[in-house]
């Protein structure tokens, strides 16, 4: 199943992104740490370099990722020109605190109150922009939720007499290069509920966590996982849970529904659905086209 989501705000949106990007002196790139790269906007990316933007990439959510592969992340972006990235939780005000001095750093020109650092919150949907943004000035000014896209026009605020913040929507690009990617975002919910199938995307990260997180699939739900793939688990669920359709049938949606919210939540466990290896692998794999 090959994913694609651009609803319709995000032209305008990316056309004022790009537009803001030309008064700004640095990019606050928001990540997922379990899906730092595949939820990297490529538009973004072209954006910043265009106008020759520092970055700071921060991979929040870290507390819901596997440790060993946020630091190998931290190491990938870390090597970068003009990168800097940290890993934190938006949702800890210690950590985000960090993040005027790590911008500042970037762009050790500003900083005045002549010459205040300005600095541009982006990121795809979910990852949690607008709790940064919340967090940052220390009270409510952005909309915060569990579902993708739920800002939708940019905000500018004064951290201090200094420093000044602007939040941007969520911004997706128009075509997804690797089906994984967009499966491993829908995964994480940085995709609208519109735009996948749950079973199929639930499908998919079961046959991942069998690959790299057995024991948790274990642990979680109580049953020996050796032998099975994706949709044995999705079934395995809905037997263990009492999931049932009229007619005795298992209720299979309901089971992936599930899987989807443990992950999220962490209840799985703390998962990295990719490393700087596997990123590696899918982009040299051959294309169906170079195997035909």
């Amino acid at each position: 199943m090959a994913i694609q989501w651009f609803p319709g705000h995000m032209t305008s949106a990316r056309k004022q992104a790009a537009e803001t990007m030309e008064r700004i002196d640095v990019v606050i790139e928001v990540l997922d740490a379990r899906v730092p790269e595949a939820g990297s906007n490529p538009l973004i990316k072209e954006l910043r370099l265009h106008r020759q933007r520092p970055c700071l990439k921060i991979l929040n959510k870290t507390d819901l990722a596997d440790p060993a592969a946020t630091k190998a992340w931290l190491h990938f972006y870390n090597t970068q020109k003009n990168v800097q990235a940290v890993a934190l939780s938006c949702k800890k005000p210690g950590d985000v605190a960090k993040v005027p001095r790590l911008c500042a750093a970037l762009a050790p020109h500003r900083g005045t109150s002549l010459k205040p650092l300005r600095m541009m919150i982006m990121g795809i949907p979910n990852v949690g922009k607008s709790t940064l943004m919340n967090a940052l000035l220390k009270r409510r000014v952005a909309l915060v939720g569990d579902e993708p896209a739920i800002t939708k026009s940019q905000q500018s605020f004064d951290l201090n007499d200094h420093m000044t913040l602007i939040d941007t929507p969520g911004l997706m690009w128009p075509k997804i290069e690797y089906p994984s990617d967009g499966l491993m975002l829908a995964a994480s919910h940085a995709i609208g509920r519109n735009a996948v199938i749950d079973e199929e995307v639930a499908i998919f990260l079961a046959d991942l966590l069998l690959a790299h997180y057995p024991a948790l699939l274990n642990e979680r739900f109580g049953f020996n996982v050796q032998g099975m793939d994706g949709a044995d688990v999705i079934a395995a669920i809905a037997k263990r849970r009492g999931y049932r359709l009229k007619g005795a049938q298992p209720d299979l949606e309901k089971a992936a529904l599930m899987l989807l919210q443990d992950y999220r939540t962490g209840a799985l466990g703390r998962i990295s659905l990719e490393t700087p290896a596997s990123r590696c692998a899918i982009i040299n794999a051959p294309s169906a086209s170079e195997i035909g």
